[in-house]
């Protein structure tokens, strides 16, 4: 994925992007340039391999098969319970920023953005003419409401950190459709964009999650918690004549297998993030076909630096030198990804790529687990119902024996793993999006993080992370986040031991799906159609 050479960017005392267009060279936000458009075509989307082909047909239903199963999931735009809920929220609701397939903010609902020369304000003016489901038009009102739920204590939603720094209080409306964003303590806040793109969606001020409208391409028709939802194409959707099909239906599946056999038998004809070992089965099958995407979505093992033994620096280190990262790659991705070196965002202009690659070293870990008297250890090490972490989880298990070191794989169900208990086990896996090193901290282990398993905190990293959050200029953004780094690779509890390709499998009926450089191909769903 290329991104804009820092060195060269210059930085306007206004960055200004009026109707999509960045007035001067533009300005990094995090990832890479607010891109230029609403949409989400890109240079790195490229025809399926497997699919219709062809122009676009409208009519007929498009059939989704995610892995969920979760009786409490929910369609609440700011709060989605599960791995379902995210998904059917990209069907009902939009939000000012989409991800591009470079996996940068496009333009969406909005149609201008501002940052202040100190990052103390973001300026965002919504585009002329939206509608709700419902026929109400979108406007400024709905933006704040909608900013003011996602952040709002009682609804105490896991992804409010994201927005934290918000000052609620100070969210301005400006006129009918344009709203100033004042940040906590007059702090800056570079990567509002992109923290709005996920959970941020618009909706109106008479909002209820139990019968939810949006502005996304489909309006919801019926929902069955943990089982399926069906929805009806929206005519009135801000990009004119999407989406496609009349009707979009999301089916949830418990396990990989029965999944697989429901899109072989005909009876869904997309499956999302299928894991690697599935491709070669899929490959050889004439009704279907697979898109790869590369992303920098990444898998990992979080230590909680909390409990024993992991309180111990020495031990952190001897695991990241257990873990081999190939064979992980090799056998829990099936070869489809590359190494990592327990630091997220490579793709982030800021990113510091001189620390040395960590390899394995069996020996080594074997002496510092001695030297912190950890030399039995047994652990019980958490996986949910992912099967690319439970896979990894297996291997590492093989891998840690050979220094004396138990490793008990626990499977948990997708509502356990993902609820009030996510943060308490010694060790766990994870995973993440492709985000900038900023978002990526805001999930994870800067302050106010919305999902720090790990419960890292070092005082010179805040300091650090606050500065770099309201430093817009990219280069003297990159000396703060290497230093940064500097200190999560030594001492942080991430052990994020590969990239992982995004695999999606797609019936020979479907078109519009894309390699991108996300995990996004087959969730968007104004773009897909059938034959």
């Amino acid at each position: 994925m290329s991104h804009p050479d820092p060195s060269s960017s210059r930085h306007p005392s206004r960055r200004r992007f009026l109707g999509g267009a960045a007035v001067g060279a533009g300005v990094l936000l995090g990832g890479g340039l607010l891109a230029a458009c609403g949409g989400s075509d890109g240079a790195a989307a490229r025809p399926a391999a497997g699919g219709a082909s062809g122009s676009p047909v409208r009519g007929g239903r498009i059939r989704l098969g995610v892995i969920d199963g979760n009786q409490s999931g929910d369609l609440d735009a700011h709060k989605p319970i599960g791995n379902g809920s995210i998904i059917r929220g990209f069907a009902l609701y939009a939000k000012p920023w989409e991800w591009s397939a470079e996996m940068e903010p496009a333009f969406a609902l909005a149609e201008f953005a501002e940052i202040s020369p100190d990052a103390t304000t973001w300026t965002v003016r919504l585009r002329q003419g939206l509608e709700f489901h419902h026929g109400k038009t979108v406007t400024a009102d709905d933006f704040v409401f909608s900013a003011r739920r996602l952040t709002d204590p009682g609804l105490a939603s896991p992804y409010a950190g994201l927005l934290s720094y918000v000052d609620r209080e100070r969210i301005e409306k400006l006129d009918d459709r344009t709203v100033r964003f004042h940040f906590k303590n007059g702090m800056g806040f570079v990567p509002f964009p992109e923290n709005f793109t996920n959970f941020g969606g618009i909706v109106p001020v008479d909002y209820d999650p139990r019968n939810p409208v949006g502005a996304g391409p489909y309006k919801l028709k019926e929902f069955t918690p943990g089982r399926r939802s069906l929805f009806t194409r929206f005519e009135n959707y801000f990009k004119d004549g999407h989406p496609y099909a009349d009707e979009l239906e999301i089916i949830d599946f418990k396990d990989e297998q029965s999944r697989i056999a429901a899109l072989q038998a005909g009876q869904i004809d997309l499956a999302n993030g299928i894991a690697a070992d599935q491709l070669r089965l899929l490959r050889g099958d004439g009704r279907v076909g697979t898109v790869v995407s590369q992303t920098n979505g990444w898998q990992s093992f979080d230590l909680n630096l909390t409990k024993a033994p992991f309180t111990d620096e020495r031990v952190r280190t001897a695991f990241r030198l257990l873990v081999d990262r190939q064979e992980l790659v090799d056998r829990a991705l099936s070869g489809q990804g590359r190494v990592g070196n327990d630091l997220y965002s490579p793709h982030d202009p800021t990113f510091d790529k001189t620390l040395p690659q960590r390899t394995h070293d069996v020996e080594r870990a074997r002496q510092l687990l001695r030297d912190a008297g950890a030399g039995d250890l047994t652990l019980d090490l958490v996986t949910g119902p992912d099967p690319t972490g439970e896979a990894a989880a297996l291997v590492f298990a093989t891998q840690a024996k050979q220094a004396g070191v138990t490793i008990n794989v626990k499977k948990v169900d997708s509502a356990t793993f993902n609820g009030p208990q996510r943060t308490d086990w010694t060790i766990s896996t994870n995973k993440l999006l492709a985000e900038s090193f900023l978002v990526s901290g805001l999930h994870l282990d800067a302050p106010g993080s919305n999902n720090n398993k790990t419960h890292f905190s070092d005082p010179r990293f805040t300091e650090l992370f606050s500065r770099a959050l309201s430093e817009p200029d990219t280069a003297k953004r990159a000396p703060l986040v290497a230093e940064m780094q500097k200190i999560q690779y030594d001492k942080g509890g991430l052990v994020i031991w590969g990239f992982v390709d995004n695999i999606d499998a797609v019936a020979k009926r479907v078109g519009g799906v894309a390699a991108e450089h996300t995990q996004f191909s087959t969730w968007r769903f104004e773009k897909l159609w059938v034959s």
